[in-house]
Order: C-alpha cells, then structure tokens, then sequence
C-alpha cells in the first residue's frame, strides 16, 4: 500500500492512500486536541475510516512530539543550563521538570546567590536526569534493533531456555524424591494438598502490598514510562481490528505498539487457563507468583520449619529471561493478541506479564474498556496515566459502560452459598488459623447473615425452598442500606483489603472443590459429607447423580466462581460515597432469585481520575448524538472546564443523493403511526406495520433489515402477522428471517440471510432478497454490517424508550434531576436522559446500512414522534440534513419507489 504523505495546516500525515477530505479534517483537529491538552469528542460515521484517521493523526502527533522533546533534550545537555522561560515552548515532559521558578518558590528576600545556587542545582540534577534517559532510551533502541535483524539471538536464547528447563526438571525431580525419603517419619495432620487451602498469617491491615510477581533481579525490566497513547474498545475483536489497521498504515513498521488483554485471553499455562473462570485464573496466577517468591525467601532462612509443606507448583512461563526476550520482541513488531499468544508459546514465556512488561516503553497501548476504566484493573495492569494520552473508541455507550464495570449484584442462593462454605471452612481449619483470620472469617459470616436478614431470609434454611412473606423492589441508599442490613457497625475497607491480600475466596474455593466432590468419607472427614450433600441441594437443580467424567469435564468448564468472589465485588462498591449509588434490595418468590444490587448512579467518579491525569483525552465514535450527554453528566461531573472540552462532527463520504431518510406519520390505511406502550399493541398498529413493510418489499431490491423495540414485541407482530395472513404475503418477495435471542445462532442467521440475498439477485424471480426482523439494542444493532445488497432499507418501528418503570432507571433519573441544572426551555435532565438514550440506540440501529463511500440505501422511521424538531436535532447530522418528514404514506412510497429505482444498477 503506497505511503501518500499529506500536508494539512503545516502538518505531515502518512497516510496509505489519499485519504477523504473529512478525514484531513479529522486528523487536523485531532492533532490540535493532543497539542493542547484537551478533551475531544470525535463523530465519524462508519464507513469513513475513523480508525485510519485516529492511527495516523494521533501518531502523527506523537512522532512530532519525540521529535521536539529530544531536540530540546539535546540542546539542554550541550548547554547544560536551562532557560528562564522553562515551560513556555517545550514540551510538556520537560517543561514540568522546570515549570516551579525562582519568584514561585522561593522567600521574598532571599539572597541573590542563593537563588542562582539552588537553580544551578536544579539545573544540573534535570541535565542528569536526562543523561539517564538518554543512555536507557540507547540501550532499549539498539537491544530491539539486533532482535529486528538478527534472529539467531532469538534461536540462541531458546536453545538456552530449553536446557535451563531440562535442568530444573531433574532438580526438582531430586528434590522430590529426598523429600520423600525424610519426611515419612513426620506426621502429616492434613492430607495431601490439604495445606495451602490454610490461610497463610494476616500481619496487619496497614501492611502494605503484595507480591507483585517482579524478581529483585527482574527490576529491570521496569523502565521510565515514555509518553504515549492508549487505546482502548469494547471487544477484543475490534481491538484485534485496530491492530491489523495499525499494521497496514505507513506507521506499521516504526511504532512499538502493545496489546494488552486479561489472563483469560493470554495465559499460556494449560493448567491455569482450564480453571475456566475469570477471577479463578487470576488468583491461581497470581498464587504461582507468590509461591515462587516465598519457596524463594524460604530458600533463603536457615531456620527449621515447625512443619514442611507441600510445595506449590510455580509458573514455567515466568521467567526473567523468558519475559525479557518476550518485552522485545513485542516492542519489535505490532502483533495482536493472538500473534502474541503464539509467540508466547513459541518463546516458553507469559504473554500476560510479558506485555505488561512492555509498556513503559510502547508507544501505542491497546487494550479492553474494563482495563483503562477499572481503577484497580489498571493499578494491577502497570498503566500510568499521567500525562499520557486516552483514545476511546466506539465511545457511544461509555457512560453505561463505566456504570456497569463499577456496579455489582448478588443473589440470595450466593449468600447462603458462601456462607455455608465458609462456615465449613472455619469448622475444619479453625485451630490452624491466626486470631486475625478468624476475626475477619467471623465479620464476613456475620456480613453474609446480615444481608440474607436484610433480604428476608434464613441463613440456615435452604434458599430453594425458603419463600419470603415480604416480594417487591425496594431502593435504598448507601448509608441507609448500611443501617437497614445492621452492619454500619463493620469496616467495609478494612474487610475489602483482607479479602485482597489473604485471597480467601481462593482459598475457599479450593476447598469446596476438594471436598465437595466426595463419595466416601474418610475418618478425618465425617462432617463433610453432609457438606456435599448441603450444597449440592443448594444448586438450582437439586440433589443430581454423579456426572460421567466427559460430563463433568465439561461442567468443569462451565464451572462458576467462588460465590464469595462475588460477594467480595458487591462489598466493595459499597464503601463508594453515600450519594453517588443506590442498593436495590429485588425481592423475588424465593430467597434463591431474590437479589442485591449496586448500582453507581454518578460515573463521573471513577472517570475523574483520567480526565485529571492524562494530558489529552479523545471520545470517539461513529454515532455520538445526543453528545450532551457526555458533556453533562460524564465530563464536567468529572472536573473538565467547559473550554477544554471540543467537539467534532464530520459528514459522510457517501454523496448526498445516496441516502434517503424518511420519517412516515402514516400507514396506507392512513393508520397515525405512534407506537406508546399503550398503542403498539393494538390490532390495528400491528396490521398496519406489515402493511407498510409488504409495501416497501415491493420497492425495495436485496435486504431490508427492520428494527423493533424488543424482543417480546418483535414476537407478538410476527404472531399476529402469521394470524392475519400478512406473514404470507411478505414472504411473496421476501424470505424472512428473524434474530435469534441466543448469540451463539447470530452467525447462522447472517449466513442464510446474506446467501438468501445473493441467490436471489442472481436467479431473478418474483422473491427480490430477504427480510430480517431484528431487535433494537440487539445482536444486530451494533457490530454488524449490513452494507451493499445486505441492507438497502432499514426500517425503525417506534421509538424504542428504555422501560420508564425501572427502578434503576427511575432513581437515574432522579439524581439527574437534583444534581445537574436545568437549562430555560429544555427538558429536566432526568427526561432529557430518557430522550437520549432512545436517540442513541436508534443512531446504533440506522447507522448499519451505509459502510463505504459508493453504498446506498432508505432509511425509514415509521413513528410520527420522529418529526418534533428536538427529535430531529438528535439524529447525526449526515442523517439530520437529508431527512423528509411524510404526513401521508402515498408520498413516502412514490420517493422511496423513485430513489431505489434510480439505483436499482450495480452500486
């Protein structure tokens, strides 16, 4: 792919082709957002090369940045001294350095020579510093150049692991066996394995930190972290996506870029990755880590142990050398997660932590939401926001996105659960365990009675079977919860962080796993058979028969987590602020379906933290109307001034005439289309509908992709359709098909679909291609392209409004209304966000038929809401400015006849 550099404003942007005028401008003032420091908000629709325009407008203006920063750093160490205006017109990674002047810091009528000699010292310790950099910055240049062009180091390196590893196999194959010659004498009190399901001695709350699974002899494989760009998606297949476009531009070769992604997508280790579970891989993971560091430390006492145990299995795949080989080798080339995971295997080396080492370095970090979002997540991850730059893409439902990452729900079954479990737990290992373990095991099992009370249960009853005289919904908030539940009284962040450094729901869960699958009770264990029993009658099934060994593999599989691993997410988010959440207390027909709920009602909170740290933050998006949204609730809850804050908005590439967008107040039968909740049912709204549709299947070659509100009433039209004979006449000239509500059949129905099309625009014949009936918010509404033949009509039945009775959505709505202003002549913000996000799952919706620049196709909105100017102005503004408002259905068939006949030739 040819490399055609493009000037815009005095500025060079690589690009793979020539790129679309609206894509100069979006690199244009994306590169103006990152130079100033500011927060952007990006519209590009799909189909515009949105990702080609951030790659290389964003790393446009990080090569220009390294340029200017070492230009700088050059000039300051041949001169040795530093300006006085330090700060003004260097970038913003020296000019921190030397910011703080002389009148800024110091007493008013200190000497002159005083002054001078405290500035020549800060001179002198900032030349140092970047001496440093320097050298390691030429170190790091020349190892990945000799990986680049030498790949015998690579060869050499393995042949090295290879023997390293044979070596340590038959060392601790010796050791095995010795330890099996002396240690027969010795009484063992627990069974085999049994000993590291013992907690190990909590030493205090204040201690701080845990074995962050980094040598003393690996610390150099930490370095500065360099400025640099994160980006981060909702999938790992638009991350993937991402990569492979990075890849293709004129940037492939030159850019350090990083994937990151969970244990569960990287671990190489078999026997950790087949636990299944997300949060069980990462303690066993982080367990390996920790069992390496103390057999370390244990190596290194002389002291005799009051009693030998059993030694816990480390990580083959975290090894100094490996890792340091694997860090360069991610550093040379772009890979994505899955070219990462195969040379991890190739290498013998951890793909999680070797890119994790990787990316104080990388210039270009690409990772999942949850990673950059999650405070915790992003500790544990080694991401460093200061001054570094964020680009979140396919931002349309980041506000929704952060309040799921940070609210929590248990079920009543999970309580009783962990509570049985750890209670069995305490029975058996009790005289093993320090006073500080037993006080917090205690405070937990008094947590988890609590919250069964709270919800109107009996701890000691089998929630299946326990029936609550008290059902329906209930919303509190924090503190109120906290009193009504009787454990105000209990240290929820003290609980939290024991929960995080003694791993105690590892720990239970291997115990339930060792014990809850016996048969025969041995001596030693008279009590656990009713243990089995108790919470095999605890799962929803009952009491089952043993499994056959492929049965129970595969339910290993599908295994769930520890409850209490749950439950200790759940106790968390209630240590937030009192007024930024809500607990919802679901009382159902029985303590098992009965649940609590968090729910974060201000996600400005957890976001703050990025938009104060990073020195330039980019939303982005094909669909972002209605963006007050982000402004209001997200950004300036979050401290970001007004003036920081820019929006940009681009057209499509597709010619005006290309696009014919409708909205239609009336049926054939001159029905007034206004699907409410208290309409949409009637006979008549329903008959009306497939009217309209057999209409336009008329008109209208290839697919038509129609969108309801959901999938209950997508099932009702369809019922009622097939009763009146409607469903017949569609299928005339259109095979209909309809979404499956299990994603696993997605895939299937698009295939059918697609090839159903593709017959019949071959063949010929009175059936012109096929109709898909989707769902709003749906498999189908988001992701999927329908472009070309595959979606030449979409059609929007009723405007799909969230459910009004939601408590959740209700208490939103609330908060909304009494923390945000309200603006003269416009809805209270508690409607408008009712307004919004029915605008922004129709903007989703309609947005999946235009894909590229020579696409066309109608876009029909059958509601008469749609014509309400602020109904309008909440539409992209491509959309916006082409949109015909039909009072009658005659006009809005003869267009739509006109515009699909017009196209009817190849596209």
């Amino acid at each position: 792919m040819a490399n055609k550099t493009q000037q815009v404003a005095g500025i060079h942007f690589p690009f793979p082709f020539t790129p679309y005028s609206i894509q100069k401008d979006f690199m244009a003032e994306l590169y103006q957002v990152l130079e100033a420091g500011k927060i952007g908000i990006f519209e590009s629709p799909t189909g515009t090369g949105k990702s080609l325009s951030l790659i290389c407008g964003a790393l446009s203006w990080l090569r220009d940045f390294e340029q200017k920063k070492r230009q700088e750093e050059a000039r300051l160490l041949e001169t040795g001294t530093v300006p006085l205006n330090a700060g003004k017109d260097q970038p913003p990674s020296l000019a921190s350095s030397c910011q703080e002047t002389p009148d800024t810091l110091r007493p008013a009528g200190e000497p002159d020579w005083v002054t001078q000699f405290v500035q020549k010292k800060e001179e002198r310790e900032l030349v140092d510093r970047l001496k440093e950099e320097r050298v390691r910055r030429k170190k790091r240049e020349e190892r990945l150049r000799h990986i680049r062009h030498n790949a015998q180091l690579k060869y050499a390196a393995k042949r090295v692991r290879q023997e390293e590893e044979e070596t340590e196999r038959l060392l601790r194959l010796s050791r095995e066996m010795l330890a099996a010659g002396t240690g027969a004498e010795q009484l063992e009190q627990l069974a085999s394995g049994e000993e590291e399901l013992v907690l190990a001695e909590y030493e205090s709350d204040e201690e701080k930190g845990t074995a962050s699974g980094v040598d003393e002899d690996e610390d150099d494989l930490e370095e500065e972290h360099v400025t640099k760009i994160y980006y981060c998606s909702r999938t790992h297949s638009q991350l993937a996506q991402f990569v492979h476009e990075v890849q293709k531009s004129p940037f492939g070769k030159d850019t350090r870029l990083v994937s990151l992604g969970s244990r569960q997508n990287l671990c190489v280790n078999e026997d950790v990755k087949n636990l299944g579970s997300v949060q069980l891989i990462n303690d066993r993971c982080v367990e390996m880590q920790r069992s390496k560091h103390e057999r370390k430390s244990e190596a290194e006492e002389e002291k005799p142990k009051r009693r030998r145990q059993e030694p816990r299995a480390a990580c083959p795949f975290y090894n100094y050398e490996q890792l340091q080989l694997l860090r360069d080798e991610v550093l040379v080339e772009v890979k994505d997660i899955e070219q990462l995971v195969t040379l991890g295997k190739e290498a013998q080396a951890c793909p999680y932590y070797g890119s994790r080492f990787a990316i104080p370095a990388a210039q270009l970090v690409v990772l999942p939401y949850q990673m950059l979002l999650h405070a915790a997540t992003r500790q544990a991850a080694g991401i460093r926001l200061q001054g570094q730059v964020v680009v979140i893409d396919e931002a349309h439902n980041l506000i929704d996105t952060i309040t799921g990452i940070h609210s929590a729900e248990v079920s009543g079954s999970q309580l009783c659960q962990a509570h049985s479990q750890l209670l069995q737990y305490m029975e058996r290992y009790g005289k093993r365990l320090k006073a500080k373990n037993l006080m917090y095991i205690k405070q937990i099992l008094y947590l988890l009675e609590k919250l069964v009370t709270v919800l109107g249960g009996n701890i000691k009853q089998n929630p299946n079977t326990q029936s609550l005289s008290q059902t329906g919904t209930e919303l509190k908030t924090i503190n109120d919860f906290l009193f009504l539940s009787q454990i105000d009284n209990i240290n929820l962040f003290k609980v939290r962080r024991y929960c995080e450094k003694s791993m105690v729901s590892r720990k239970l869960f291997g115990f339930t796993e060792r014990y809850g699958a016996v048969l025969t009770p041995s001596r030693e264990q008279p009590r656990l058979a009713g243990f089995q029993h108790f919470l095999q009658s605890l799962q929803p099934g009952g009491t089952k028969a043993p499994a056959a060994p492929i049965e129970e593999e595969a339910a290993r599989a599908l295994r769930p987590a520890s409850p209490l691993m749950h439950i200790e997410g759940f106790l968390a988010a209630l240590t937030a602020a009192n007024q930024d959440g809500r607990v919802i207390l679901s009382r159902r027909g029985n303590l098992s379906q009965s649940s609590l709920k968090f729910l974060l009602l201000n996600p400005a909170v957890p976001f703050a933290q990025v938009v104060k740290e990073c020195r330039a933050v980019v939303i982005a998006g094909g669909t972002m109307q209605p963006v007050s949204d982000f402004r209001e609730q997200l950004l300036a809850c979050a401290g970001a001034e007004a003036e920081r804050v820019v929006e940009f908005s681009c057209g499509h590439v597709i010619p005006p005439d290309n696009i014919l967008p409708l909205v239609i107040c009336s049926g054939p039968s001159n029905q007034q289309l206004e699907f409410t909740y208290q309409k949409r049912e009637l006979p008549q709204m329903m008959l009306e509908t497939g009217r309209i549709l057999c209409n336009l299947c008329n008109v209208v070659p290839g697919g038509v992709v129609c969108f309801f509100p959901s999938y209950e009433y997508q099932r009702q039209v369809h019922a009622h359709w097939d009763e009146s004979g409607l469903l017949a006449r569609l299928a005339v000239r259109k095979k209909i098909f309809q979404e499956p509500k299990r994603a696993n059949q997605v895939e299937q129905v698009l295939m059918e679909y697609s090839k159903c099309i593709q017959c019949c625009g071959q063949a010929g014949g009175t059936v012109t291609g096929a109709l898909l009936l989707s769902v709003v918010g749906g498999k189908m509404s988001e992701g999927i392209n329908f472009s070309d033949d595959l979606g030449r009509c979409v059609v929007m039945v009723g405007m799909p409004y969230p459910n009004i009775k939601s408590p959740e959505l209700q208490e939103k709505m609330a908060y909304l209304d009494q923390t945000l202003p309200r603006t003269p002549g416009q809805a209270p913000p508690g409607k408008a966000l009712v307004e919004n996000l029915c605008m922004k799952a129709v903007n989703q919706s309609i947005g999946r038929a235009i894909r590229h620049q020579k696409d066309f196709a109608s876009i029909v909105l059958l509601d008469q809401r749609y014509a309400r100017p602020p109904v309008l102005a909440k539409l992209p503004a491509w959309i916006r400015d082409r949109v015909e408002v039909k009072a009658t259905f005659g006009p809005a068939l003869a267009a739509m006849r006109k515009f699909h006949r017009e196209r009817s030739g190849p596209s």
